[in-house]
């Protein structure tokens, strides 16, 4: 039998940006968008803005959210980001126009290859298209594909792509019923 290695870890020839940019980057986190304080939401907007992020008009972010890399996120118009979700992009995360995100939820585009001793990472980007809802304290997986108007329920734990118009529950996340808009 073999065993895992984690003195053998490799990441590739993954590079998130300079280290002063990272550090920067961690210190107004820190302070002005994974914090309880409700700063204004123009000036998260503005931060991100400013460390890299592609954001359209009518943006909202509630407080205590935590951006890993602000340079690897994209949103569209009326997005809207829920208090306490996490987005864990390593890699891109590219977030579609009408978007809510409700509260807790965790996106991650990183991952580990479990196959390997040396326990590699892998890191794979997480699309969201137009008028998704993501219900409170679900997961996004890495390389994920949320199709447009699909619904994730509250909870659930998205491992594949989903279909447009159709409603997903559980873990891992199975499409229970269409999703019809009046």
């Amino acid at each position: 039998m073999r065993h895992v290695d984690l003195s053998q870890y490799s990441r590739g020839s993954y590079d998130p940006g300079h280290l002063s940019k990272r550090v920067g980057w961690y210190v107004v986190n820190a302070l002005f968008v994974d914090t309880k304080i409700p700063w204004p939401q123009k000036l998260k907007k503005w931060l991100l803005i400013f460390f890299g992020a592609r954001i359209g008009t009518d943006f909202v972010i509630k407080p205590r959210v935590s951006v890993k890399y602000p340079w690897f996120l994209e949103a569209g118009e009326h997005v809207w980001i829920g208090e306490g979700v996490w987005i864990d992009n390593l890699s891109p995360i590219k977030i579609g126009n009408h978007v809510c995100i409700s509260q807790g939820t965790a996106i991650f585009t990183g991952n580990h290859d479990y196959k390997k001793t040396s326990f590699d990472l892998i890191v794979k980007p997480v699309e969201i298209h137009d008028g998704v809802w993501v219900g409170a304290k679900c997961v996004i997986c890495p390389g994920v594909i949320l199709g447009t108007h699909s619904v994730i329920t509250a909870g659930s734990v998205v491992t594949n792509d989903t279909e447009t118009y159709f409603v997903y529950q559980g873990n891992p996340a199975r499409s229970v019923r269409g999703r019809e808009l009046k």
